[in-house]
């Protein structure tokens, strides 16, 4: 049965989105008031241009400590280079992907669409819903 189901049946699809210009403590507070490990970074046209993560967030930590303040925007923290899902794509498929990869999220397109983000939660999420 869970063979059957796709990454597009648990994806998250409303998401949180952030801008390369977003300052990086108001992406934290974002993070940590929508109780989510990482936001898509997206631009004017709604394109996917990176991620922003829990793990962003303590290099933000970091360099707060070592440089004796916390400033700067998204675009100076986040990581351009994603790996993605197709929305078609078996869950099965994907537990196996995330079991291999240190990554808790990735984005997910259809078409070459950018259309949501699935979380190694929305996996388990499957796995208890049968």
């Amino acid at each position: 049965m869970l063979a059957k189901i796709t990454v597009a049946d648990y994806m998250a699809k409303r998401l949180v989105t952030l801008t390369k210009d977003t300052n990086v403590i108001d992406a934290i507070k974002k993070l940590l008031d929508h109780k989510i490990t990482c936001a898509p970074v997206v631009d004017s046209k709604g394109q996917l241009v990176g991620m922003f993560s829990e793990k962003d967030g303590i290099k933000v930590f970091l360099e707060s400590v070592y440089d004796q303040g916390m400033s700067g925007k998204v675009g100076e923290y986040m990581s351009t280079e994603t790996f993605s899902v197709d929305a078609s794509s078996s869950i099965v498929d994907l537990a196996e992907k995330f079991q291999k990869s240190p990554i808790r999220s990735f984005p997910v397109f259809q078409d070459g669409q950018f259309v949501g983000v699935i979380s190694r939660v929305d996996v388990l999420r499957a796995l208890a819903a049968i």
